[in-house]
């Protein structure tokens, strides 16, 4: 009996060590967040006339992208991170004077060059908005297409921008985003990175595509995640 008990409290103290030494551990990592501290490029401040080379839309193919974010008569769309406003434009002859486009830029500059060259082409359907690093301040519930055309590398909170401009949105509203892959400092940005990042901003991948030249690698399509309605108590 003495040789039993003996051996029934090694056991349990063997059982109490391996128990402690499991709770002592250190937990696991928890996966990577995206969050909105990574590098990003300097916002350009340059001459803003490099946008309008001869030859740019054909290369972006910029028709072929208002297809796909169904850009038409009538639609309201909105270009973050204008410059010069040479997506605006083009924007605003597509949707014609049924609809509007909404230029946004951080860059006081660019928004009153966007006012001059509206004016001098007479497009009466382009609003301009300096809008914010986090939050582009546009009109709640009034936006069918947004794109951000070799911007998006340059913006320093792009999870907070992508949440805030949730509430612009319609309903099958689509946000396009084209880009190079590259270390955001070095004025481009991992489409993984923009993938994730929009997904923590509550949007999903509705199409990606890389027909677009001039320097870009990658055109993506999103649209925003549809939340579940509350269970009614």
């Amino acid at each position: 009996m003495k040789a039993a008990d003996a051996m029934t409290r090694f056991r349990l103290l063997l059982l109490t060590l391996c128990l402690a030494a499991s709770l002592s551990s250190p937990a696991a990592p928890p996966h990577p967040q995206a969050t909105d501290t990574r590098k990003t490029s300097m916002p350009y401040a340059g001459d803003l006339t490099i946008f309008d080379t001869s030859g740019r839309a054909e290369r972006l193919q910029i028709d072929r992208v208002m297809d796909l974010l169904a850009i038409g008569p009538g639609k309201t769309v909105a270009d973050i991170g204008a410059g010069s406003g040479f997506f605006t434009v083009l924007a605003a002859r597509r949707v014609t004077d049924s609809g509007s486009v909404y230029a946004v830029d951080i860059n006081p500059e660019a928004i009153h060059y966007i006012e001059d060259r509206a004016k001098k082409e007479q497009l009466h359907n382009v609003h301009t908005i300096l809008g914010h690093e986090d939050d582009a301040l546009l009109p709640a519930n009034q936006i069918d297409a947004v794109l951000l055309l070799k911007t998006y590398h340059e913006v320093a909170k792009p999870i907070a921008l992508l949440r805030n401009l949730r509430a612009a949105l319609r309903p099958g509203a689509k946000v396009g985003i084209i880009d190079r892959n590259g270390k955001a400092e070095n004025h481009g940005v991992n489409r993984d990175v923009v993938l994730k990042e929009a997904a923590v901003a509550g949007y999903e991948l509705q199409g990606s595509y890389d027909f677009v030249k001039d320097g870009m690698d990658y055109f993506l399509v999103f649209k925003p995640k549809v939340q579940a309605a509350p269970d009614p108590k």
